[in-house]
């Protein structure tokens, strides 16, 4: 233990995602260390960001105006709209210059275990910004664990009678990766999601099976009391754990790029 501040210090920062007790106290003598001028900027950079930042009115990215620049942008695709858990995902999607639509950040995914369900997330708003039909196509790229996939399938059931085509991001192998590495759910989902490169008819796109069956079957009646599977009912998440809900580590812009153009309809 050690003196009032900087065992208070030691504790905020412990507080932090991804920070334990002892990445916090180096953190806290490398504060100790550092310029005075250096500390004193990081304070008000994070006083600033606090003070400042907002969420767009329409998408709910993080922005310092009422309106965030991808909405603004007249260039952009309004017919088309990517929904992300967060406003980090974008970042991502936008690294690979393959996407032109606009988004909507839902703040979040359906989590039982976190008791967070429908009502938690911006769907009305999503809904909001398809009353005037100029919206053609929704692409649900949450994260492909348990709490993302439970996500896109209450979406997808509660999209589906709009009429309106709704697309999954793809996932399967990594760019980069080794077949003899790959679990069977990430293979499976490469075979599923596999593309035709020359010759043939398209690959037909089977119905949901196995374990994605099960979530499609226990969402339910879509509404404000659907049921979610909890995460104990659905196998390890691609890239994750069911027990630790943990997201695969960030895809490269390759990987994103493809996966956005092998993506499958609901």
């Amino acid at each position: 233990m050690y003196d009032g501040p900087i065992q208070d210090l030691i504790a905020e920062l412990s507080r932090l995602p991804g920070v334990g007790p002892k990445s916090a106290q180096r953190i806290a003598f490398f504060l100790l260390d550092a310029d005075e001028a250096d500390v004193t900027a990081l304070a008000e950079a994070i006083i600033r960001a606090k003070q400042t930042v907002k969420f767009c009115q329409i998408c709910f990215n993080a922005t310092e105006d009422e309106t965030c620049r991808i909405c603004r942008d007249p260039r952009r695709d309004h017919t088309k709209i990517c929904v992300v858990e967060e406003s980090k995902d974008i970042v991502a999607i936008e690294r690979t210059r393959e996407f032109r639509g606009v988004y909507h950040v839902l703040g979040g995914s359906i989590s039982p275990i976190d008791n967070r369900g429908p009502a938690d997330l911006h769907i009305r708003e999503l809904l909001h910004r398809l009353e005037d039909d100029s919206v053609t196509e929704i692409i649900l790229a949450t994260n492909p664990n348990t709490e993302g996939e439970a996500t896109a399938t209450y979406l997808a059931r509660l999209l589906g009678p709009l009429g309106l085509r709704v697309s999954r991001l793809a996932s399967g192998l990594p760019v980069g990766g080794d077949l003899e590495y790959a679990d069977e759910i990430t293979l499976g989902r490469a075979f599923e999601g596999r593309r035709i490169i020359s010759g043939g008819e398209p690959v037909h796109q089977p119905e949901p099976s196995g374990w994605r069956a099960g979530v499609a079957g226990e969402v339910g009646e879509v509404g404000a009391h659907a049921v979610v599977p909890s995460a104990g009912d659905l196998p390890a998440p691609v890239g994750g754990t069911a027990e630790s809900g943990q997201n695969p580590a960030p895809a490269d812009e390759s990987t994103m790029s493809l996966s956005a153009s092998a993506g499958g309809q609901w």
